[in-house]
């Protein structure tokens, strides 16, 4: 009796585990079912168009031309190319001004307007004006002010005195690019302060308060406090502004068009004539280029935020 019961023990728990095993295949097909057309969609716009770009890049393709592989071809051309060169020197000179600026001035806005100041409110819709207002709007304007003749700054120098003379921003090499970089600071700074505001109202204000009573003064308190719970808001803030400044493309066209004599000509402005010429094989080969600055900054920014 015994031997019977075990075997009918047996025989259930093998049912059992056939049914497990059957309804866990349903809910994998199901899952993959679930998830195909998100993939799919990714696939077609994401990874096809990126490894397409890649693959063009090494071909003479033009428009009209389907073009022939053609190696590293593109790459050695652009490589002696003094514009190539000069768009790396400026990209990097705008994206570090940039960021330094968006980071230092955004970071003391943010604090203050965490304070509770008279109008608090106010000040926290006006500071996403720039944000908000469109970026073609944004940058035209900025060229208005920066015009010789009756721009608003000159205006103000020569009728200050500190200026004896119109003073063209854009057209001399050694204010186009100071002029682009204080331009683009005001249309992307409000992103970083509301960033970081946000993440400061979510740092517990009972650690403010031990701290105080502890003898800790502001600094110290910034320091240990307010840095360490936004640091991960800092780090995503500091990637995504990086990519879109290093892919900016309205605050050099709409103000200097990569001139005067390439001060101010950068990555997409380069591939922008690249496209204009109809040499597509090269366009790409500008664009692909920037893939490792990318790829290395967003892995030091994850390996930063899993150390966490």
């Amino acid at each position: 009796m015994t031997l019977g019961l075990m075997a009918t023990l047996s025989k259930t728990q093998s049912r059992v585990r056939r049914a497990g095993g059957l309804l866990s295949r349903r809910e994998a097909r199901l899952g993959y079912a679930l998830v195909a057309p998100v993939v799919i969609c990714l696939l077609l716009l994401v990874f096809y168009p990126f490894v397409f770009a890649i693959w063009i890049s090494f071909t003479d393709r033009m428009i009209g031309r389907p073009g022939h592989f053609v190696g590293l071809a593109n790459y050695a051309y652009l490589f002696g190319q003094p514009s190539f060169q000069a768009s790396v020197r400026n990209t990097i000179v705008l994206v570090i001004s940039v960021q330094t600026l968006k980071l230092v001035l955004s970071l003391g806005i943010a604090l203050l307007l965490n304070q509770p100041i008279r109008g608090r409110e106010f000040w926290r819709a006006l500071i996403l004006l720039p944000w908000a207002m469109p970026a073609f709007v944004a940058f035209l304007t900025w060229k208005l002010l920066y015009a010789p003749q009756g721009g608003a700054f000159n205006m103000i120098l020569l009728g200050s005195g500190l200026a004896s003379s119109h003073v063209d921003f854009l057209s001399t090499r050694e204010l186009a690019m100071p002029s682009v970089i204080v331009a683009t600071f005001w249309r992307g700074f409000p992103f970083w302060v509301i960033s970081f505001l946000a993440a400061m109202q979510n740092v517990p204000t009972e650690m403010y308060e031990a701290a105080a009573m502890d003898g800790a003064g502001a600094w110290q308190r910034f320091r240990h406090i307010t840095l360490p719970g936004i640091r991960h808001v800092v780090l995503v803030v500091v990637l995504l502004s990086t990519i879109w400044t290093t892919n900016g493309f309205e605050n050099i066209w709409l103000l200097t068009q990569g001139g005067p004599s390439d001060a101010t000509m950068t990555f997409p402005v380069l591939a922008y004539f690249g496209m204009q010429s109809l040499r597509i094989g090269e366009a790409s080969a500008v664009s692909v280029a920037m893939l490792p600055i990318f790829a290395m900054l967003a892995l030091i920014i994850v390996k930063l935020l899993q150390e966490d």
